[in-house]
C-alpha cells in the first residue's frame, strides 16, 4: 500500500481535552437524537446523555484522554448509544480527514466515522453524497471498510473496499488512524498512513454523477447496534460496548 505524508496544515481538530466526564464540545458537535432505525433498521436510541458520550482518561490516547461513545443495554432490553455530527458547525470541501480510533467488537456492533454533503436534509440521500471513512461490523473485528455512496451507487451498491489487520488482530486491541485524502476528482482511503482504496469519477457506474466536488461535507461519529448489514446482537454480544475517539483532525492538502 502507498504511504501518505503527515506534515499538513491543520484546518480543524478536536482532541477532546475538555474536563473528564464532560460531553462532546457543543461548539463543535451536535447530538442526533431518537430511535428511528436510521434507514438501516438499527435498534439503538441515540441520546445526549453522559451515559452514552463522555470524555474519559485514557493512557493510550495522545493527550491522555479520549471521547467515549458507549452503547448500553438497558433493563428493558433496549439499547442506547450516541451519534455526533458537525453539520452547521464545521464542513470541508477537499482535504485530509482523519481520526485516531479504538473500535469495539461483537455481533451486531457497528461503529462508523463518515461524512455527508452539507445539503443533507434538503437534498435527499444519496444525492447529497456520503463518504464512509471507516466502518467496521463487530463480527469481523479486524476488517475495515471504506465506501462511497452517491446517486446510482448507494446502500448495497456502494463502492467499497475492505482491508484486514494482519495476524488475526482486532481493531479493539488498540488505536489506529483512519482517514481519507480528498482532492478534486479523487478520494484515497488510508489506514495507519497506508492507502488501501482509491476512487475517481472514471470508476463510477455508467452515467452516475460524481457528487463530491461541488459542496462541503460535514463529519459524523456514531456507534450503532444492529442493522441490516451487521445483523443483530446475540448471546455472544457483551454490553456495554465502547468506541473511543482520541482525536479528529482535518488538514489541508497541497
Amino acid at each position: 500500500m502507498t504511504s501518505v505524508t503527515s506534515t499538513l496544515p491543520v484546518l480543524w481538530q478536536d482532541a477532546f481535552d475538555q474536563p473528564l466526564g464532560s460531553g462532546p464540545d457543543p461548539a463543535r458537535w451536535t447530538h442526533d437524537l431518537g430511535a428511528s432505525g436510521w434507514g438501516n433498521v438499527e435498534l439503538q436510541a441515540y441520546t445526549d446523555s453522559r451515559e452514552n458520550s463522555f470524555v474519559a482518561e485514557d493512557p493510550a490516547a495522545v493527550n491522555g484522554r479520549a471521547l467515549v461513545i458507549k452503547a448500553v443495554r438497558n433493563e428493558a432490553g433496549g439499547y442506547t448509544s450516541a451519534r455526533l455530527n458537525t453539520q452547521h458547525k464545521f464542513s470541508i470541501r477537499h482535504g485530509r480527514v482523519e481520526a485516531r480510533l479504538k473500535l469495539p467488537r461483537g455481533q451486531g456492533i457497528w461503529p462508523a466515522f463518515w461524512m455527508l454533503g452539507d445539503g443533507f436534509g434538503r437534498v435527499p440521500w444519496p444525492a447529497c453524497g456520503e463518504i464512509d471513512v471507516m466502518e467496521m461490523i463487530g463480527h469481523q473485528p479486524g476488517t475495515l471498510y471504506g465506501t462511497l455512496h452517491g446517486p446510482g451507487y448507494s446502500a448495497g451498491e456502494g463502492l467499497t473496499k475492505s482491508v484486514q489487520l494482519p495476524g488475526g488482530a482486532a481493531f479493539a486491541d488498540g488505536y489506529h488512524v483512519f482517514g481519507v485524502d480528498w482532492r478534486p476528482n479523487r478520494i484515497d482511503w488510508h489506514l495507519d498512513g497506508k492507502i488501501y482504496h482509491t476512487l475517481t469519477p472514471s470508476q463510477l457506474p455508467a452515467g452516475a454523477p460524481w457528487v463530491f466536488d461541488d459542496t462541503p461535507f460535514f463529519l459524523l461519529l456514531n456507534l450503532a447496534v444492529g442493522g441490516k448489514w451487521p445483523g443483530y446482537p446475540d448471546d455472544t454480544t457483551r454490553f456495554p460496548q465502547e468506541y473511543r475517539v482520541d482525536y479528529v483532525r482535518v488538514s489541508g492538502l497541497a
